[in-house]
């Protein structure tokens, strides 16, 4: 949750349980914040930003020491003119000087700046507060545990509908990690349409699919540009349903025991048909 803050809206606040482990009663562990995760923070965050002033800096020598060739060969050309005693020579030599003297001045100038940018340090860190999250106390229960993802399943889903982008033509990447609200992103280079795409995976022909509470915001915030694709069958014969285009505009009913919601899908008897009944652990 350190780069990712907003995780935190998925869970549901709780009660405290009767007894607190004893972990709720011990110090704040900064030092270990600063050893276990800012500090790496840094040291990923300073790579990043070592490679992105490598490649400034090749280019800024490369463009800089282009220019400043081109300077020298006008002042060797307005020296033998001078030389030669060619009207304006003189005036063209100045300029040049003075050309060359500020193509030199910019390259020390951008180097400093460059150099100063390689440093990089944490600084005003500042603790806003602590979570507890514990176990959900109703984590046995069929309905919770239902709710947990299966990587199996997901993976599939995941290159299935990478494939089928991608064979489509549109410019793919894959960011179910970044815990961007969708899974993927893909664009038509031709038309110009960004597609975010929410990917869902199910074992079976049927099931229930669920959106995080960050899913949701980001599917109504993107309406014009969010797609659901749901992947059936992943366990035995992975089968792409056909994508839905604004997932919002569908009724979908809050789980209130974890803080999700569901669709149920029926691919067998009417592709992405949607039941409306009422879950037993849902609203």
């Amino acid at each position: 949750c350190l780069r990712e803050p907003h995780l935190l809206g998925n869970f549901t606040p709780a009660a405290p349980p009767a007894e607190l482990p004893a972990i709720a009663q011990a110090p704040e562990p900064l030092a270990w914040l600063r050893q276990n995760a800012l500090q790496p923070f840094l040291e990923e965050i300073r790579a990043e930003r070592q490679a992105e002033v490598e490649r400034i800096a090749a280019h800024v020598e490369l463009s800089l020491t282009e220019l400043l060739q081109r300077a020298d060969e006008e002042i060797g050309k307005a020296m033998e003119d001078k030389e030669k005693g060619v009207p304006g020579a003189e005036g063209r030599l100045a300029q040049a000087e003075n050309r060359h003297a500020e193509l030199l001045d910019r390259r020390d100038r951008r180097r400093r700046e460059l150099e100063r940018q390689r440093s990089l340090s944490l600084q005003a860190v500042e603790r806003l507060t602590s979570v507890l999250i514990l176990p959900h106390p109703e984590r046995q229960a069929p309905e919770v545990q239902r709710l947990q993802p299966n990587p199996e399943t997901e993976a599939a889903a995941m290159r299935v509908v990478l494939e089928y982008e991608q064979a489509q033509g549109r410019q793919v990447y894959d960011v179910h990690e970044k815990n961007l609200g969708y899974d993927i992103t893909s664009l038509d280079l031709n038309s110009g349409e960004l597609r975010l795409i929410e990917v869902k995976g199910l074992a079976a022909a049927t099931g229930t699919i669920l959106l995080t509470p960050n899913e949701r915001r980001v599917a109504e915030d993107r309406r014009d540009c969010y797609w659901l694709y749901v992947v059936t069958n992943c366990a035995t014969n992975p089968t792409l349903q056909e994508p839905i285009k604004d997932p919002a505009r569908l009724t979908w009913h809050e789980v209130t025991k974890v803080a999700h919601y569901w669709l149920e899908v029926d691919a067998l008897t009417n592709t992405m048909a949607v039941r409306e009944d009422k879950a037993t652990y849902g609203l």
